[in-house]
Parts: C-alpha cells; sequence; structure tokens
C-alpha cells in the first residue's frame, strides 16, 4: 500500500472562497439616507415651514413684492454668513464681522466725501484695509494660539471706537452722507447696491448672494482647499500632520471673511448714499445664527455654504414675516432666539444620525 495525504475534500466539490471584510465604503447608501446627511437640510425644511406659515398670515409674502422685500434683508445678512459658515467649518470665529460692515461704509464715505477720491479708488482702498484686518486677526490667532474669540472680541471694540472717534473728528457727526455725490457713484451703485426687476425693485445684492453662495459651496466640495478647511476645522493636529498648511488656511479665511463683510458694508452705504458709525454692530450675532441654523457646529468641521444661505433666508423671511404679519416688531429677536434654539437640536440630531449611520 502505498502511502501518501489522504484528502478530506469530498469529491467533485470546491473549497468556499475565503471571506473579506466588508468595506464601508463600498456600501450602497440610498438617496434618503444620503440627504439626511447634509448639515443644511433641517435648515432647508425650516425655511419652507416658515415661508407657509407667514403666507398664511399674509398673501402677499409669497408675492414678488414680499419676496423682494425679505430676500433683500436676507443677501445682505447672507454674503457675510457665508464666509462666517467657511471660517466656523475651519474651527474659529470672527465676532467683528458685523462692526466690520460698518468701518468700511465709513471708510468709503469719508475717503469719498472728505478727500474727494473717485468712488471706486475708495473702494478698492477700504477693500484692502478690511482684507488686512482680517490678516491680523487670523495671524493673532494663529501666533498668540488665543481663541479667535477673544482676538476678534478685541477687535471688535477697536473698530467701532475707530467708527466713532474718527467720524466725529472728520466729520463733527457721528454719520457720513452725501456718498450720492462722489464721482464714479452712478456706477457703482448700479453694480452694488441698486435694483432690477422693476417695478418689484428686487437688490442687485441677491445677485451677489446667490454668486457668493455657489462659489462657497464649489470652494468646500469640489476643492482641495475646501478639504483643508474641513480637515483644519475637524482636527488641526491632523491635518498638519499630512502637509495640510493650517496657519495659511486660517489665515486666509480670516481675511476672506473681512473682505466679504466689508464689500457688504460698502453695498449698504451705496444704497443709502449715507451711513452711521454704529452701522452693523451687533450684526455678527445674525451671521453666527444664519452659518449655525445652516448646520455648522461651533466646534468646527462640519457645515455648509448653502445652509449658511438658508439660514440668512430664514432669518429674513422671519424680520419681514412679522411686519407682513402686522405684529410687533420687537417680537423679531424672541423669534430669532427660538429659530435658532431648534436648529441647534434639529442640528445635533441630523449630525448623529449621519455619524451612526457611518459606523
Amino acid at each position: 500500500m502505498s502511502s501518501g495525504a489522504v484528502s478530506t475534500e469530498t469529491p467533485g466539490t470546491a473549497a468556499p472562497p475565503p471571506t473579506r471584510p466588508a468595506d464601508e465604503r463600498m456600501a450602497k447608501i440610498s438617496p434618503m439616507a444620503r440627504l439626511m446627511r447634509r448639515p443644511e437640510i433641517g435648515a432647508a425644511v425650516a425655511a419652507i415651514v416658515i415661508a407657509i406659515f407667514f403666507w398664511t398670515q399674509s398673501s402677499l409674502f409669497l408675492q414678488l413684492d414680499g419676496i423682494s422685500n425679505w430676500t433683500d434683508v436676507a443677501s445682505t445678512i447672507g454674503i457675510p454668513a457665508v464666509l462666517v459658515a467657511l471660517l466656523m467649518i475651519g474651527g474659529e470665529f470672527d465676532l467683528s464681522a458685523g462692526v466690520m460692515t460698518g468701518s468700511a461704509g465709513l471708510m468709503m464715505g469719508i475717503l469719498g466725501t472728505e478727500l474727494h477720491w473717485n468712488i471706486w479708488i475708495a473702494i478698492a482702498a477700504t477693500l484692502v484695509a478690511a482684507t488686512g484686518v482680517g490678516f491680523l486677526n487670523g495671524y493673532m490667532v494663529m501666533r498668540t494660539k488665543l481663541p479667535s474669540f477673544i482676538v476678534t472680541l478685541a477687535t471688535f471694540f477697536i473698530l467701532q471706537g475707530v467708527n466713532l472717534g474718527v467720524t466725529k473728528a472728520i466729520t463733527s457727526e457721528v454719520s457720513v452722507s452725501g456718498i450720492d455725490t462722489v464721482k464714479g457713484y452712478d456706477s457703482a451703485n448700479k453694480i452694488l447696491g441698486g435694483s432690477f426687476w422693476h417695478p418689484h425693485d428686487f437688490r442687485v445684492t441677491v445677485i451677489w448672494w446667490i454668486a457668493i453662495t455657489a462659489l462657497g459651496t464649489w470652494v468646500l466640495a469640489r476643492t482641495r482647499v475646501g478639504n483643508w478647511i474641513f480637515g483644519v476645522g475637524g482636527d488641526a493636529n491632523a491635518a498638519r500632520n499630512v502637509g495640510v498648511p493650517v496657519t495659511q488656511v486660517k489665515v486666509g479665511l480670516f481675511m476672506a471673511t473681512s473682505f466679504f463683510c466689508a464689500l457688504t458694508g460698502i453695498m449698504i452705504a451705496l444704497r443709502l448714499a449715507s451711513t452711521q458709525a454704529g452701522q452693523g454692530v451687533g450684526d455678527e450675532f445674525q451671521f453666527i445664527i444664519a452659518a449655525v441654523v445652516g448646520g455648522c457646529v461651533l466646534t468646527g468641521g462640519f457645515g455648509s455654504a448653502i445652509g449658511a444661505s438658508l439660514g440668512a433666508l430664514i432669518i429674513g423671511m422671519a424680520f419681514i414675516g412679522i411686519q407682513f404679519a402686522g405684529w410687533n416688531t420687537d417680537w423679531r429677536f424672541l423669534f430669532l432666539g427660538v429659530i435658532l434654539l431648534a436648529a441647534v437640536l434639529v442640528n445635533n440630531y441630523i449630525r448623529k444620525r449621519a455619524e451612526g449611520a457611518r459606523r
């Protein structure tokens, strides 16, 4: 008898292939589950509900004249809110964003009315100065390691003091008027502060708002910089370890935020042909609320530009809707607080569901 290994396999059968661990990246996700993971879904639902609610209070709310009113308010909140959202996704705050809108209008107005600069040159100089303030904010945060809350709060008070002190010293008043008499005003106002679609008079700022929202969405979703922003907001040390230029990204976000806040202030000043030393003070909270309502979290690493714009839309609808409903406008701040609290609770729920679905 010959010796040899004895096979234990049954003739005609093959050994089962080795099982591989499931790769969660290959798992199929339903369209509804993917939609529910979006940070702005809560704001989108809230916007629809609020629009329907105020339409039941006044049929004018969803007519073109009504829409032009609340999109006007939403646009001047939405432009800065998009950049504030990007900054929050990157893990930082800018509490000087609101007062920067006033500073920009005052600087442009003083350069044009007192120094008689062409309005376009005054606008360019103002935007450069605002970007410089943003650079200083970012540099101080990264160099000193102080919380951006503290650094930009200091900038807030500095700008507020400069706005009041310089304006009174130069004009002997707390306002700047006569901007519409500055050379180049008509062309600047047409592009930055005018209106279109008469007689409904939608503001040009609405077009700027949509364009900046689209730009912010593209940056976050389609570019390497967008990945960096999410990375530095989620875990700056881990991002730095894989080669992300954390300092440059965060300083750049502060600069962009100051630039677009200043642009918004310029738009408002051109529209009104005047501005006050107290313009914009406190508006930073509306920008932050819009970003939070739109899905941003205070710890960074989560949010969207579209969500911030939807948050601004909700604020605009609330402010104008209260007027259309014939209520006392003092109630708008109560409404704003309720919206903020509800949005945070809903967004936390959505985010936890999304995180649970990934496990």
